[in-house]
């Protein structure tokens, strides 16, 4: 007999501090996507981290965050959202001492790849709760805009939070702020939190939890390692069609199933198929482009590392406002128009950014591009997970949760892995060009190009005009990956504006 121990009579006080504790939870799990992005610079100088280090620094949560979403809301709706909600954070705490205390960057990407599990378990969980306790489609939208500014500004909170800490203490302090928001998050959770699953008795599809956490974990890999390998290199494009390929075979073993971790005919459903499409692209802009701007601001800029975090707050606070307002013009103009205008106002604000120079003033056009961005993405998140969750019923909520948050977690590494190969490609060409006119060795300067730290510190030690070129080369750079995330966003805002066509995401 289905179970659902969710109090229909709840008030609406109990619901919105349900909702504050869901929120702690995706701040504690978004926050880390990003704090380590501002101490990029700080890994690369104590680790010896190069380039392609820090894309797995970053992306090493993403990957098994990713790979298992499908299977941690699978298992909460089975096993109680709470308790596998309250195992998530427990793991998250104790990994995030782990890599508090890493000395080597192996050590380190392999914490933050046991906090991405961890992670898997929290995220869809905290969707499935908030979809169950707001009932009312009109406060379930509202809820979901006030968990999307908390995600969307989680984003851009991180670097400031990290920027602090680096300031004051090492490059591990940036985890540990993961204990006090993780333990309160887990005693508020305990109190408040209600419990819900779909079946006491109905059997984990344990060949859908293979098949996919094999299929899904493959192709972030194999995204991850494309710029290592090579995009058309054989291991590459093996892995990805591979991984296509065990996906597949999930399809067909999830259409047989008679208890499915996830009934796969809801991509049939344009509205819930648009809201995972405009998740993914909103994503794979916005993490493409943190990953970059930490550096732009220190390594050419010269901020520390807290101005440069500092320097993101104007993100943050554009989508915590933005964010609601968008649920709101959903349900009032629908969301085919608010996603795809969302859409193409991130491209405007990358498109202003690459055509930002080294010193362009700060509180014009790079606040201006950080604002057009997070106008853009409070506009997507909101519209877009209300289109996923409304088409859902209750027994799909934590599989469908994991669904949008698996499409935004592919969505970003896909982001930091294209548009940092991107990057890198166009840096290391014109740096080893710039290093070698100043009369460094080719050798030399091929190794230094590898890495924005180790070319601009021997641009410093070869000469002023070196160091100005190899500046010029970062901005090329950055300037190439921005151009080629607006395309990407108006690629998808013209996409969504066709699938959804006179339907509307949250009807």
């Amino acid at each position: 007999m289905a179970t659902n121990q969710i109090v229909e009579s709840r008030t609406t006080a109990q619901r919105w501090r349900i909702l504050g504790v869901l929120c702690l939870s995706v701040f504690l799990v978004v926050v880390d996507n990003t704090i380590v992005n501002v101490a990029l610079p700080s890994f690369a100088r104590d680790l010896h981290s190069s380039n392609s280090a820090l894309q797995w620094i970053v992306d090493g949560y993403s990957l098994p965050f990713a790979g298992l979403l499908l299977v941690g809301g699978g298992l909460a709706d089975r096993l109680g959202r709470k308790p596998v909600m309250q195992i998530g954070l427990i793991g998250f705490i104790v990994t995030s001492v782990w890599a508090a205390l890493a000395t080597s960057t192996g050590s380190l990407i392999a914490a933050r790849a046991a906090m991405g599990v961890s992670a898997a378990f929290i995220f869809p969980a905290t969707l499935a709760i908030l979809t169950s306790v707001f009932t009312d489609p009109t406060e379930r939208a509202k809820a979901i805009g006030v968990w999307g500014a908390t995600s969307g500004a989680s984003v851009a909170f991180g670097p400031i939070v990290g920027g602090l800490l680096l300031q004051h203490f090492w490059y591990g302090s940036v985890f540990l702020v993961n204990l006090p928001i993780g333990l309160l998050t887990l005693a508020l959770g305990y109190k408040l939190l209600p419990n819900s699953s779909v079946s006491a008795t109905r059997r984990l599809d344990l060949p859908g939890v293979i098949i996919s956490a094999v299929g899904l974990t493959g192709l972030v890999f194999s995204i991850i390692e494309g710029p290592t390998w090579g995009w058309s290199s054989g291991r590459t494009l093996g892995g990805i069609m591979g991984s296509c390929a065990v996906l597949v075979a999930f399809v067909m073993v999830e259409l047989r199933s008679q208890a499915p971790l996830l009934d796969v005919r809801v991509f049939r459903i344009r509205r819930f198929s648009a809201g995972a499409l405009s998740v993914a692209v909103g994503f794979f802009c916005l993490f493409g482009f943190i990953f970059l701007i930490t550096e732009y601001f220190q390594f050419i800029r010269g901020d520390s590392s807290l101005v440069a975090g500092v320097h993101t707050l104007p993100f943050a606070v554009a989508t915590a406002i933005v964010t609601p307002l968008g649920a709101t013009l959903a349900l009032k103009i629908g969301a085919r128009i608010v996603v795809s205008v969302g859409l193409l106002l991130f491209a405007a604000g990358l498109t202003v950014m690459g055509f930002t120079t080294a010193t362009a003033p700060y509180w014009w056009t790079i606040v201006c591009s950080m604002v057009l961005m997070a106008a853009g993405l409070g506009l997507v998140t909101a519209p877009s997970t209300e289109g996923v969750m409304a088409s859902l019923a209750e027994d799909q909520v934590g599989a469908g949760a994991a669904v949008s948050n698996t499409t935004r977690e592919i969505g970003g590494t896909l982001g930091v892995a294209v548009l940092g190969s991107i990057f890198a490609s166009a840096f290391a060409t014109k740096a080893v060009s710039a290093l070698t006119s100043a009369g460094v060795a080719p050798d030399v300067a091929r190794a230094a190009s590898g890495s924005v730290a180790n070319a601009l510190q021997l641009a410093h030690q070869a000469s002023a005009t070196a160091q100005r070129a190899v500046s010029f080369a970062f901005m090329d750079a950055l300037h190439a990956a921005c151009f080629t995330a607006a395309g990407v966003a108006v690629v998808g805002s013209g996409a969504i504006f066709v699938i959804l066509r006179e339907q509307k995401m949250n009807s």
